[in-house]
């Protein structure tokens, strides 16, 4: 065992990234507390060693126990909360009383507080301003990870932080990249998600390769701008959070806002889109969120809008396209 590792990890929330998470953690020899609220979870991890409801066919660790209480977590030496971003708050609400003060509290979701335009790392640190905030994020699908296919992340932290929680969890095939950049690392997370959607917008109109690349690579230049101004590093957002995240999420089928750009450029609602039984996909709550923020830090983001336009049934794809079309073409 890596001499400066921390050696108990607690993960909240069992979903399908959190359940890879857990059996990352494992792996790199770590004790793992998973807390789930739902009960079936709880015994299906605990006596089949299956997460039948989130991440079935993969088998966890036997060193990985279900809880359900999140007292058991107190103990953890470090916290890696994945919770989807409209429940974070109040999940780390509920950390105050178990945690211990200086611990490392990693948010593992990705997304923009809907309510108050807060990234999930200034959620982190108005919530629990005790604990130590660290943020995990990258071209990550959660059943490629329990697989244990090769995957490369960023985690977010003070530098000797983050050296000890890439000791923490990294190995063979999972390989955490470190950076001080909190803020970069939360906002490529969240804006990914949003553009995903819009190529895959252009993917289900018909509008063709060409429009997708073109959009692929105009917003990243829109990410840009509001990273500079919110002071996040430009290296930050050009590597796996950022560019690297946007990349995977916006090209690829097994990407749910990818998947939700295309049933929208296809003509669906999002309620139609987004149904009892779909997995979520952030960006739908992200998007107007991320213009909001972006408008009031003085940047204009108009393909995120463009974006938002369409979820709230405002545009259908192709008059989005347009008027993106008729904005003036300046340099690159």
């Amino acid at each position: 065992m890596t001499d400066n590792a921390y050696r108990s990890v607690a993960v909240i929330g069992a979903g399908a990234w959190g359940t890879a998470l857990a059996i990352v953690a494992a792996n790199a020899g770590r004790r793992v507390m998973l807390w789930a609220r739902e009960a079936d979870v709880v015994e299906s991890v605990n006596k089949s060693h299956e997460n039948r409801r989130f991440l079935p066919g993969i088998t966890l660790p036997s060193s990985v126990a279900a809880v359900a209480d999140l007292a058991q977590c107190a103990g953890a030496d470090i916290m890696l909360v994945v919770a989807p971003a409209q429940h974070l708050r109040a999940t780390l609400q509920n950390l105050r009383r178990p945690m211990k003060r200086g611990t490392p509290v990693v948010v593992c979701g990705k997304g923009i507080e809907e309510k108050t335009g807060a990234l999930l790392s200034e959620v982190l640190m108005e919530t629990l301003p005790e604990a130590e905030p660290a943020m995990l994020s990258g071209p990550s699908f959660a059943r490629d990870v329990a697989r244990g296919f090769p995957t490369a992340v960023t985690v977010a932290a003070r530098g000797p932080v983050a050296a000890r929680l890439q000791a923490t969890l990294g190995g063979a095939s999972f390989r955490p990249y470190a950076t001080e950049d909190i803020t970069g690392v939360a906002l490529g997370g969240a804006a990914k998600n949003v553009y995903a959607i819009g190529c895959g917008m252009v993917e289900g109109a018909g509008l063709g390769e060409n429009a997708r690349a073109a959009l692929l690579a105009r917003s990243f230049a829109e990410l840009m701008r509001l990273g500079v101004r919110l002071g996040a590093k430009g290296e930050t957002l050009m590597g796996l959070s950022g560019l690297g995240d946007l990349v995977l999420t916006a090209t690829s089928k097994s990407s749910r806002n990818f998947t939700l750009g295309v049933a929208l450029g296809r003509g669906a609602s999002l309620k139609e889109a987004t149904g009892e039984g779909k997995p979520l996909a952030e960006g739908a709550t992200t998007a107007a969120a991320l213009v909001a923020r972006g408008k009031r830090e003085g940047i204009e983001p108009p393909i995120a809008e463009a974006v938002a336009d369409v979820i709230a049934g405002k545009l259908d794809v192709r008059h989005a396209a347009e008027r993106l079309l008729a904005r003036p073409v300046g340099k690159e």
